[in-house]
């Protein structure tokens, strides 16, 4: 028994607020106590079993021995000791009855002992890591205590999420607007296979991520224990690095390593850590940064190849440039080139939003989500310079013209088509050198042209925007009072489906950031990308419109966390396009012969789910009222929802 002058004491309860032959849990700080009465005697023992950890607190009284839940260990219920025969013991705490209440006597809690957790999460954040989207459970409860203690510090910011999936986009969609990883956090088994689908989307789409996966206990890891599955075997194909972190792992080192594989190979870094080994006391071990072990991007690209782009640049008639989502955040030089040629500026759809559709080089998108003034000038350019862009054929960069494409990855240099230079560098740096070595050349100035297939689409659009069956609005309207609607600075997070490209054909953009599942196509990305989008906003200090727009089989997906953007108070502004169908995948089944099947669905008011949840929700049904419902939804302080009814045949 600890000296009585050395506690402190705590309130547990009232006297009569447990029965005789009763127990239940109390909280105290960090002490979780089982408190239990028989007769009049009233006692604290601590509330996990020596066995393995049950809760006493919510077992039972029975023939006088207290009884755990889990596995029907017994103990004395006042003292904690167990019945003649057996050696453990649970830790029992001084009571005292004070005027009605029960009170009990905790020494003072001890200064906090670093643990291997506090390295790992003091690494991350050390390395740039500012923002975590998890699920907090059973196996991870070390480290997210790690978390916690940088959220109190104000080094970290961490959101729950209520689908780990969801968590894993938003991790997406923060590094897709920054360029700088975000982690997405679970725990063993489902909890962290649930965060697979985003992680692949950052794979194909080449993106940084940290993925942090608690894990079963090293002694019955591999042994077919609850929610034991080889996790560094189930992210090895996602992940460009995949490690499991041991008590007598180099801690630190491992992050560091793990942020450093992210940044350098744009992809997915996987760390693991086995439920115990999060606890470990690590004494003074310091955390790590980057400092010293990365390098500066800006390659500059090969004499030889460089002087044999400039030839072509020079003899080109008719140069059209296209830009990817590799040149975002580096643009101003290959406008600058651009404005020098006289030369349009067409995007691949990932790349939309990199130059303003008001911009007079500018001409719009190129491919299936694209505009015929892309196509049309593509078609009638005389050599191709290509910054940033993979080639796809979603995008349809032809293969019959000359073509130069840059890029800092030597893996995408003619990875779907032969180029006739394909030229390693930094986009930024070779648009500037371009624009100096080529001189004075006799391009065509291609501006009038430009603008005279701007004047035969717009005309088209608004024709589209002005059919009407009676059946909701068509996708052109929509789009076209978007256009006007959302703010220039937006960020802008697109689903999959028919209403993304209806967005690449018809919305006219101010040069916002536009976030989308690009080689992955996956539905249900949009609104938790956007929250990982307002995350990334707010890590920055910046004030910006947070866009989604969605489908409602899109949006279904991860309809739940719009409760998380609601706890979380998010400025985000779902427009969500809603036709009861899986509109993209009945006009597939129509194009190939087949019946229309299976791709309705059955959906609530989703202007009311959004009231429901506690964020505000309008309904829209007539065209004019589109205008309005968004720029409310917009300046609304909290998560919006503009559903607009839509016509699933007019896209």
């Amino acid at each position: 028994m600890s000296d009585l002058s050395e506690l402190q004491w705590h309130r547990l309860l009232g006297v009569d607020d447990l029965e005789d032959g009763r127990v239940t849990v109390v909280q105290v700080g960090p002490h979780s106590l089982a408190v239990t009465r028989v007769g009049d005697q009233y006692s604290a023992l601590d509330n996990h079993c020596p066995h393995q950890g049950g809760p006493l607190g919510e077992g039972s009284i029975e023939n006088g021995l207290l009884r755990c839940p889990w596995h029907g260990y017994d103990y004395d219920p006042v003292t904690g000791e167990s019945p003649s025969g057996f050696g453990d013991k649970v830790p029992c705490f001084p009571t005292e009855i004070r005027e009605g209440a029960v009170y009990v006597g905790l020494k003072p809690d001890a200064l906090h002992e670093r643990t291997v957790g506090d390295v790992v999460v003091e690494t991350l954040v050390g390395c740039g890591v500012r923002t975590v989207f998890g699920m907090v459970g059973h196996s991870n409860l070390g480290v997210a205590d790690a978390m916690r203690r940088q959220e109190e510090a104000g080094t970290l910011r961490y959101i729950g999420i209520r689908h780990e999936g969801a968590g894993a986009f938003a991790a997406v969609g923060y590094a897709k607007l920054t360029g700088d990883p975000a982690a997405c956090f679970g725990i063993a088994g489902p909890g962290s296979t649930n965060l697979l689908t985003g992680l692949y989307d950052a794979k194909a789409d080449r993106i940084p991520v940290i993925a942090l996966s608690g894990q079963v206990p090293s002694k019955v890891l591999g042994r077919g224990a609850f929610q034991d599955v080889n996790l560094t075997g189930a992210f090895e194909d996602v992940s460009v690095f995949t490690r499991t972190i041991y008590a007598n792992s180099a801690h630190a080192e491992l992050v560091v390593l793990a942020v450093k594989h992210a940044r350098e190979q744009r992809g997915v870094s996987h760390l693991v850590f086995p439920d115990e080994v999060q606890v470990v006391k690590v004494g003074d071990e310091p955390a790590k940064t980057l400092e010293g072990r990365t390098a500066a991007r800006e390659v500059r690209p090969p004499v030889a190849e460089f002087d044999q782009a400039v030839e072509l640049i020079r003899q080109a008639e008719r140069p059209v440039i296209i830009v990817g989502n590799g040149a975002r955040g580096r643009m101003e030089p290959i406008i600058a080139l651009a404005e020098h040629l006289n030369a349009p500026v067409i995007t691949t759809f990932k790349g939309k939003g990199l130059i303003s559709d008001a911009h007079p080089l500018a001409a719009g998108v190129l491919g299936r989500s694209g505009t015929p003034v892309a196509s049309w000038l593509m078609n009638e350019g005389t050599l191709q310079i290509v910054f940033g862009a993979s080639f796809s054929d979603h995008t349809g960069i032809d293969s019959y013209t000359p073509t130069i494409q840059v890029d800092t990855d030597p893996e995408s240099l003619g990875r779907f088509q032969a180029v006739t230079v394909p030229l390693l560098g930094e986009v930024a740096t070779t648009a500037q050198m371009f624009r100096d070595a080529v001189g004075d050349g006799g391009w065509v100035d291609q501006r009038n042209d430009i603008a005279a297939r701007w004047h035969i689409w717009r005309f088209e659009k608004q024709r589209r925007a002005n059919d009407n069956r009676g059946e909701g609005l068509a996708s052109a309207a929509i789009f076209a009072a978007l256009s006007d609607a959302v703010p220039a600075d937006a960020v802008i997070a697109v689903d999959v489906g028919n209403n993304t490209y209806s967005f690449g054909r018809y919305f006219e953009s101010k040069q916002q950031d536009v976030l989308m599942s690009g080689y992955l196509g996956s539905i249900g990305f949009a609104f938790p990308a956007a929250m990982g989008a307002w995350a990334a906003v707010h890590d920055r200090g910046e004030q910006r419109d947070i866009v989604a727009i969605a489908g409602d089989g899109g949006f279904g997906q991860y309809l739940a966390d719009f409760t998380t953007a609601v706890k979380y108070g998010m400025n985000i502004t779902l427009v969500l396009i809603h036709n009861g169908q899986l509109g993209k995948i009945s006009k597939e089944q129509r194009a190939v012969g087949d019946p229309v099947w299976q791709t309705s669905l059955v959906n609530p008011d989703f202007s009311e789910y959004a009231r429901l949840c506690g964020g505000w929700g309008r309904r829209v049904e007539r065209i004019e009222d589109l205008d309005a419902a968004v720029r409310e939804g917009l300046s609304y302080d909290g998560p919006a929802i503009v559903e607009v009814m839509a016509d699933a045949e007019l896209i």
